[in-house]
């Protein structure tokens, strides 16, 4: 069975900042403002914070570890 969809994205924002963002439409992704929740601590709260180019390249390990485990994932 497939997990929930998410949302994988690195920002020099606090987490739930950005999320509030997307959600007011601020610079937001559409499946974010439209579909998003919550945020999910459980799962980058390890990672933060971290330089640029660890984000950048944390990112996309991250969307890979995501959809292995059966997420679909959406990434900016």
């Amino acid at each position: 069975m497939a997990s929930a969809p998410v949302y994988v994205s690195m920002t020099g924002l606090p987490p739930d900042e950005r999320f509030d963002k997307h959600k007011a439409g601020i610079r937001s992704n559409r499946y974010v403002r439209e579909y998003g929740l919550h945020l999910l601590p459980q799962i980058y709260e390890c990672f933060n914070p971290m330089p640029y180019e660890a984000a950048c390249e944390m990112e996309v390990e991250l969307a890979i570890t995501l959809r292995e485990a059966g997420y679909g994932v959406w990434q900016a």
